[in-house]
């Protein structure tokens, strides 16, 4: 993943990210726990919180691709893959809840050779 790939008129494109990731924009917008109309007008996307979301999302999938093999085994990590210390929760989830650095954190213990 490339993170210019996903970038329209200086922001990130729901509807890029969507492609790519094989599913649809209202998923993505649910999966970031942002409103169903978050990605309806230009406005709402350029909001700071649907863009930062998208960028949290992009670069935590970025960080777990190699290891999962694909955009999409990452975005199904991303949405599935209960996380040990979290309490079972989520990388989405944690998204959701302000919780990004956490995840980013996560993966930095795991990269260095450590446990959760």
């Amino acid at each position: 993943m490339r993170f210019e790939e996903f970038v329209d008129d200086q922001m990130f494109s729901p509807a890029l990210i969507a492609d790519a990731l094989r599913t649809t924009k209202s998923e993505i917008a649910a999966t970031l726990g942002l409103g169903k109309d978050a990605f309806a007008r230009a406005s709402r996307i350029r909001a700071r919180k649907t863009q930062t979301r998208l960028r949290q999302m992009l670069e935590i999938l970025h960080r777990v691709e190699a290891a999962t093999g694909s955009p999409l085994a990452a975005y199904a990590w991303f949405r599935a893959e209960p996380l040990p210390g979290f309490g079972g929760a989520t990388p989405d989830r944690l998204l959701r809840e302000g919780r990004a650095g956490e995840v980013h954190a996560y993966l930095d213990r795991i990269a260095a050779g450590g446990y959760a």
